[in-house]
């Protein structure tokens, strides 16, 4: 005792109590030192125990496919809400109308403008059938046109050959007649001779006189004569030209008329692909008038109200989600952790909204928990600046809930390397990353 106070206890009233003899007692400390070698042993066994290393995140639930996500339903055209076929919480098959909208556009006003730009198209097609006809018929007159020249050509070519021929025969005569004359001529000069030695006549040499006559008369005929032939092939040359030159410039006109044909075709057709490409453009934009589905699903949300209010181009008009849908886990990484990640890693996945009991380091021995696989890793990172991770469904697992919707919440578990308590007690401890390993890919061929 420390004697600090003047009272004194009463030792034999103090032993009547069974608490201070049982504190008193010596097996108490024995009882203490076992317990405390127990647990030591038991804290050292389990330093030993297998423990499974995770890399964890949040995330939410999404789809794989782009078509199977929320759609908002946007509005093609400019116009007015005429009036509303569903409301938030409906269903709608592919096709159904959801709403129905009317134009405010002045050059689409005319509700005759599809049958008036059909009226147009069927107008030029007929001048196309027109100038096609046109066309044809200028390209039968220069047919005919160059028959026509090759006969023409050829019977002047005909009669030029007449006329070289003829030129050929009287220029045979006029020789045999020059001939002729100097034969004459030197029987005259020789009887002229006979008559100055009074061996002939003078009748003979004027008989011989008039033969000299003659044959000079003849030399000047058939001279004539061959001027004539040429004369005839030389006027045949010309009219050879000038049918040429006549039967080419009707040709030319023709061409030139077949080529302005030609021309307008090309534009009517133009026109006509014009036309047919604003006649689609009408019919499309009057389909545009009723906004449907795009697909099953149901409407969730409405964005505008009332009828009679004006929309622009591309305002969001209602948010559809589909029916059926591939369910998938979004979840986000930190870049040391991606190169932990493969495709086809185990994921255990706690859903918002689904009671789980949670052991990290003992994913088997949880509750409530639904099996992933990587199925896709970022190679880029997110505004967020974290690696986005998709996990699908593990086919080998118990099924994800029929009741889970899109975008909720997740807390997802990547699995990894299997180790010693102690071990990751250190590494915790240390700050190091979980160990970098080779997950098992799974043979399904088998």
């Amino acid at each position: 005792m420390l004697n600090i106070s003047n009272t004194k206890i009463n030792i034999r009233r103090v032993w009547r109590f069974s608490a201070i003899k049982r504190v008193e007692r010596y097996e108490a400390g024995n009882v203490l030192s076992r317990l405390i070698l127990f647990f030591l042993i038991v804290f050292i066994l389990a330093m030993f125990l297998p423990w499974t290393q995770t890399v964890q995140s949040r995330g939410k639930v999404t789809t794989f496919r782009p078509e199977q996500r929320p759609q908002n339903i946007q509005s093609g055209i400019s116009g007015r809400i005429e009036a509303w076929h569903v409301q938030e919480g409906d269903f709608v098959k592919k096709g159904d109308t959801i709403i129905r909208i009317s134009e405010i556009k002045s050059e689409y006003l005319d509700p005759q403008i599809i049958e008036r730009a059909k009226g147009q198209v069927d107008s030029k097609k007929q001048a196309i059938e027109s100038y096609r006809d046109k066309v044809n018929n200028l390209e039968n007159q220069i047919l005919a046109l160059e028959t026509t020249k090759r006969l023409k050509l050829s019977q002047i070519q005909n009669k030029l050959e007449q006329a070289r021929l003829k030129i050929e025969s009287d220029s045979m005569e006029y020789q045999a007649a020059k001939v002729d004359y100097d034969i004459a001529m030197a029987q005259y000069e020789r009887l002229v001779r006979l008559y100055e030695q009074g061996l002939k006549s003078l009748t003979s040499v004027e008989k011989r006189k008039q033969t000299l006559q003659k044959a000079r008369a003849n030399i000047i005929a058939k001279e004539n004569k061959l001027l004539i032939s040429r004369n005839i092939f030389d006027n045949l040359l010309v009219e050879l030209n000038s049918i040429r030159a006549q039967f080419d410039g009707k040709i030319a006109k023709a061409e030139s008329e077949k080529n302005a044909t030609l021309s307008k075709l090309y534009d009517a057709e133009g026109a006509v692909q014009k036309l047919t490409n604003q006649l689609a453009n009408y019919t499309l934009r009057s389909n545009m008038h009723f906004i449907t589905a795009p697909q099953d699903g149901f409407v969730t949300k409405v964005y505008r109200s009332g009828v009679g209010e004006l929309i622009k181009e591309g305002t969001v008009v209602v948010t559809i989600m589909p029916a059926s849908y591939q369910l998938a886990v979004e979840m986000y990484v930190r870049p040391i952790d991606l190169p932990l990640l493969e495709k086809g890693q185990h994921v255990r996945i706690q859903f918002d909204g689904w009671p789980a009991i949670v052991f990290s380091g003992w994913p088997n021995t949880g509750y409530g928990t639904f099996g992933g696989e990587i199925y896709a890793i970022d190679n880029f990172t997110s505004p967020n600046g974290l690696y986005r991770i998709m996990v699908k469904p593990d086919p080998h697992e118990h099924p994800w809930p029929e009741a889970l919707r899109i975008g909720a919440g997740t807390r997802n578990m990547v699995l990894l390397k299997v180790v010693p308590v102690w071990y990751e007690i250190w590494r915790q401890l240390n700050g190091f990353p979980p160990d970098y390993y080779k997950p098992e890919v799974k043979d399904d061929s088998k």
